[in-house]
């Protein structure tokens, strides 16, 4: 059973390494669309983690805030 899976992990890992050509037309819009979407992608990950800091830090904050209050 150990031969036939790893025949069939070498046959995927051939297949990844060397696909078959897909013979597929490209229009010039293709390359634009493809950077606006890596664009897209770059500034909606780079805004997620900017309100995932502001958030953790007003929560540190508020923290520090009422171990003051306390003291």
């Amino acid at each position: 059973m150990c031969n036939v899976l790893k025949i069939l992990l070498l046959i995927l890992v051939l297949n990844v390494i060397n696909p078959p050509n897909a013979y597929a037309y490209l229009d010039p819009n293709t390359g634009s669309m493809v950077v606006q979407t890596i664009i897209a992608c770059i500034t909606a990950i780079g805004f997620t983690f900017g309100m995932w800091k502001k958030s953790v830090i007003d929560f540190f904050k508020k923290l520090q805030g009422k171990k003051n209050d306390e003291n």
